[in-house]
Formats: C-alpha cells, sequence, structure tokens
C-alpha cells in the first residue's frame, strides 16, 4: 500500500499496489538514469525506431543530480504500481504440474535471449541480485530470468513469450510492489525505460515508466513547470500513475491521471497501441485509477503546470487530540493552494527530533502550498498556532526538493491498511493517539490526508478512480522487525482500522495491502467495477495481468 514517514521510513510499507513497483532512482532494479530532453516532446519517438540498443543508451546517458533536503524527512511514499501481469494459462486447473516451472522456464529464456535487445538476465549474472531486490523488506524471491527492456518492442516480445509459455509473469517498473517478483518466472524491469521529454512551448512531456517522479520534477522544474505525482521521489511513474497519483499538488491540480494525455500500452495480445480519449477511450479510461490489469504502459503524455518557487516542508507538533483534530479542521478548510499529509507517529530517533522525544507521539506533518510565498505564509499560519512547533522545517523551496533524501538499503517490513473517512473529530484524535502509545512496533502510524479540491471536480466517472468525493483518506501502519509479531501487528492495524472507518466504503488501489477480491473491490464502486472488469475481458481476457490488485474479467 501507502506511504512512507520518518528517514522516509513508510508508513505501508511492503505494499501491493497497482501494477509495476517504483523502485529508488538509482538503486537495485533500474538501469541507469533518466534522459532529460526538451523541445521535442510533443512528438513521441517510434518505439521500433533506429538501433535499439543505442536508444537504450541514450536514454540512461544523463541523471540529474538530487539535491539532498534540509526540510522533508517526513512524507508518504505514494505505492502505485503497475504490478506483475500474470501467466496465460487458460485454465490454470489444466496446467501440468509435472511439469515444473524451471523446466517450463528454460525454452523462454532461450527465446528472450535470442530476440530481445535489452538486457536479460539470470541466476549468476552480473546485475541479477541488484534487479530482484525489492523496496518491501522480507522478500526473497528467485526469477527464472529478469529482463530490462531497450524498448516498446521489447515489451512486446516479452509480453508474447510469457503469454505462450505459461511461466509466472512478472512486472517491475521499480521495485515498491510485493508483486514486482516472481519465484521461478519472467519478470519484466521497466526501470530501464527512462526516456523523458519535455516541451515547454507546448507544456507536456512525454515519458518512461522507469523515471522517477523526482527526475520527473526536477526536469519538468527547469521549465517552471511541475504536475502532481505522490510524496516520495523515488517512485516510478508507471505504477503512480495506473493507480490514480494522489500527492502534494492533489488540491491544486488533482491526481496525476487528471494530466495524464496519452499512453503507449502493450495488452496482453503483443499489440502496442497508442491511447487517448478519442482512440479506445475505454483503455483509457481504465488505465487511470485501475492498476496494471489492461497491460504494460510503455509511455506516457503529461499535461504540465506552471509553479515556481513553493512554500513546503515538514512541521512537527505535539500529539495531542487537540492539535490532531485543530490540524484536519484547518486542512479543510485552507485554499486549494495548500496540500497536507499529516503523520501521528511514534517519532522516529532523527537528529532534528528532541531524544526525549524518540518513540513517543508525534504530529509529523508535510505542508505544501503550491503558490506565492507570502500567500503560502498566511496559509500556514493557523497550523502553526495550533501548538508550539517543536520542528519548524517549511520555508521556500522548489517542488523538487518537497521530496525526501533516498535512504539506500532501507527495506522495511510494515502491516498496514487504508481507508477513507468522511471527518476525524476530537474522539478519534484522541483515539489514535491512545493506540500509538500502546503500540509495541517499531513504528506505528496513522496518516491523515485531507482530499478536496481540484480533485473533487473530476466528474466521478471520468476515470476509474471514482472516490473524488471523498474527504480525507487515511493510512494505518505498524512497522515491525520480527516476523514472528506480523500477527500481532496486523491485528494492532485492524483493530485501527476498524475504529476510525465507521463504515465508510472504499479504498486507495495504490496502497492496498490486501489482494482478495473483496479488499480489491473496495477499491471501485459497482458502476466502475463493472466497466473495469467489461475492459478486462476486451483487452485481456486469459487474465495475463493478474499478479496485482486484479480485477478479473467480466464473465460470459
Amino acid at each position: 500500500m501507502s506511504s512512507a514517514f520518518g528517514r522516509r521510513v513508510p508508513l505501508s510499507v511492503p505494499g501491493h499496489g497497482t501494477g509495476y513497483g517504483e523502485a529508488p532512482r538509482d538503486g537495485p532494479g533500474q538501469g541507469g538514469g533518466s534522459s532529460a530532453r526538451t523541445g521535442d516532446g510533443a512528438t513521441p519517438p517510434t518505439p521500433e525506431a533506429g538501433d535499439r540498443r543505442a536508444k537504450q543508451e541514450n536514454s540512461s546517458a544523463s541523471a540529474v543530480d538530487l539535491p539532498m533536503i534540509k526540510s522533508t524527512y517526513v512524507c508518504g511514499a505514494e505505492r502505485a504500481l503497475m504490478t506483475p501481469p500474470p501467466q496465460d494459462i487458460g485454465d490454470p486447473s489444466m496446467v501440468d504440474e509435472s511439469n515444473t516451472v524451471t523446466e517450463r522456464s528454460a525454452a523462454p529464456i532461450a527465446q528472450l535471449r535470442a530476440t530481445v535487445s535489452g538486457r536479460v538476465l539470470v541466476p549468476g549474472d552480473a546485475g541479477y541480485d541488484e534487479a530482484r531486490t525489492v523496496y518491501p523488506g522480507g522478500m526473497d524471491q528467485r526469477p527464472a530470468v529478469i529482463v530490462q527492456p531497450a524498448d516498446a518492442a521489447d515489451v512486446t516480445q516479452v509480453v508474447s513469450v510469457a503469454r505462450e509459455s505459461g511461466v509466472p509473469f512478472a512486472v517491475k517498473s521499480g521495485g515498491h510492489s510485493v508483486f514486482s517478483l516472481c519465484d521461478d518466472g519472467i519478470v519484466l524491469d521497466l526501470s530501464s525505460l527512462r526516456d523523458l521529454r519535455v516541451d515547454p512551448e507546448t507544456r507536456t512531456v512525454w515519458a518512461q515508466p522507469g523515471v522517477t517522479t523526482r527526475d520527473f520534477s526536477l526536469a519538468a522544474a527547469e521549465h517552471g513547470l511541475a504536475i502532481g505525482f505522490g510524496d516520495v521521489g523515488s517512485v516510478g511513474l508507471g505504477g503512480i500513475t495506473v493507480g490514480g497519483g494522489v500527492g502534494y499538488l492533489s488540491r491544486k491540480y488533482g491526481l496525476t491521471i487528471d494530466d495524464l494525455l496519452a499512453a503507449e500500452v502493450v495488452t496482453a495480445d503483443g499489440e502496442v497501441r497508442l491511447v487517448d480519449a478519442e482512440h479506445e477511450p475505454d483503455l483509457f479510461w481504465a488505465i487511470r485509477g485501475g492498476g496494471g490489469n489492461f497491460g504494460v504502459v510503455t509511455r506516457m503524455r503529461f499535461r504540465l503546470h506552471e509553479l515556481g518557487t513553493i512554500l513546503g516542508g515538514m512541521l512537527m507538533l505535539p500529539a495531542t487530540a487537540e492539535v490532531i483534530d485543530g490540524f484536519v479542521k484547518e486542512a479543510q478548510r485552507a485554499p486549494e493552494e495548500l496540500s497536507s499529509i499529516v503523520n501521528i507517529m511514534t517519532a522516529p530517533p532523527m537528529p532534528f527530533v528532541p531524544e526525549e522525544l524518540h518513540g513517543k507521539p508525534a504530529v509529523l506533518a508535510m505542508l505544501v502550498y503550491a503558490g506565492e510565498v507570502e500567500a503560502g505564509e498566511r496559509a500556514v499560519a493557523p497550523f502553526r498556532a495550533l501548538a508550539t512547533p517543536i520542528v519548524d522545517f517549511v520555508g521556500p523551496m522548489t517542488y523538487p526538493e518537497v521530496y525526501p533524501p533516498d535512504e539506500e538499503g532501507y527495506h522495511p517490513v510494515a502491516a498496514s491498511r487504508n481507508l477513507f473517512a468522511d471527518d476525524i473529530d476530537l474522539d478519534d484524535a484522541a483515539l489514535i493517539v491512545e493506540r500509538i502509545t500502546t503500540s509495541k512496533a517499531s513504528m506505528a502510524a496513522v496518516q491523515v490526508r485531507v482530499l478536496g479540491g481540484a480533485l473533487a471536480r473530476v466528474p466521478q466517472d471520468a476515470t476509474a478512480f471514482a472516490h473524488r468525493d471523498r474527504a480525507i483518506m487515511l493510512n494505518v501502519a505498524a512497522v515491525y522487525e520480527n516476523p514472528d509479531e506480523a500477527e500481532e501487528h496486523t491485528r494492532w492495524v485492524e483493530e485501527v482500522t476498524a475504529a476510525l472507518q465507521k463504515g465508510v466504503p472504499g479504498a486507495y488501489v495504490n496502497f492496498l495491502e490486501d489482494d482478495s477480491e473483496a479488499r480489491i473491490q473496495e477499491a471501485y464502486p459497482e458502476p466502475t467495477w463493472t466497466r473495469l472488469r467489461a475492459v478486462k475481458r476486451v483487452y485481456d481476457p486469459a487474465n495475463l495481468f493478474r499478479l496485482n490488485s486484479n480485477i478479473p474479467p467480466a464473465d460470459d
């Protein structure tokens, strides 16, 4: 599922996602830096044009330097992913179990080596172990082969081989998803697809799914432009986009999908389709919130917004019921330019946190005002007035600086749950503080995001993300080290969730931790679910793409 806290400590760590996992920029499972190009963004490169190996080298040639960020040690980690597409084996009951996956993998590996221009990695190859490393902790899956494609033609080949062979098949854009890998099967690692072309004249950009949100934001900021993604810079565009994309600019500009103009999608039949509102509109609708159920997105065209210096950063306050209740009310009253993520959590042992507060409940909030700095100061003043701040890092910055620095080697294990709410009142706030205090997790957290604004003005049926009218989104999480304690911490998460839910339906698919069909269906109102299943039947009738928060195809 979802988001992150503390030294980038995620609120929900081993999250499922909608599709491809997202990985740190230069971390395991990625294939080089991103190439930021300007002036030709309106015309996308053809997948088959030119020498594909040269194109792969060009697209990973230059990486944008990342600034260390003084003010954003706490944030959420959008767990949008366009995960692992499953194998097309028709009726699973007809699979010959005597023919082991390892035996079945030999021929597909040979076929991939003969036909794919990108890297084909098997156990023992240099780079294999890096490519199978993912963000969630406690995972040690060993794919038979990992393919890092050079372009959409490679993706088509991998999808076709997976479909025809019937071996397990997973898609990984970066590695934040628990579905990023599979044992003894094929993993399609999209982190090698990192081409990025900004057109400042049209305020549009073409980007591939392996580009991280930080690199994208840095390239756009060179032209005074931006769009909203999640709240951590290490996630990949592919995953966060297909699930929706809730982040620091959602109240001002809406979800990430609200700025998606077109996409190139490789569907289960191996076809490369360029979709938008006029071309295959049902598929375009479905990939805007329906996750990785409908194909592999290999390129996306986004609309950009003008955005210069903003006011943003972390504000740390005492964790009292009155402060939490007041914070939520101020966030609901705030102008749309102000988006916030408030984390009620056990304070991390970071240098900026007073030692006496380590491990004690605290309010760590990220505030982002997407407008003039002076107006932002006025908007932030009511939050500062709630209590004497323990830490106040809110100040002028560029939008990319909102993202926290990556923490290499951090692989947390957590139980987590996502839900929506109509309100958080004083009693709810008191309950949150009490439950955080009693948790035995190494880090317990409840994250509150006030929604509304531009996000809510988009018609509910315009995209597959259909919770436009929800007032608040919450995530409950417990991070722990000892696997034997999983049941205890999961129970804590479920109890807190039940106490806060109050019968309000819904879940955000990018933050789901439960892959049961009943839980997945909660992410979509009935009309949306029915339409998604109908689209699935058209583009993936055999459910090739099913190792995810799966939407089964409609029945005959």
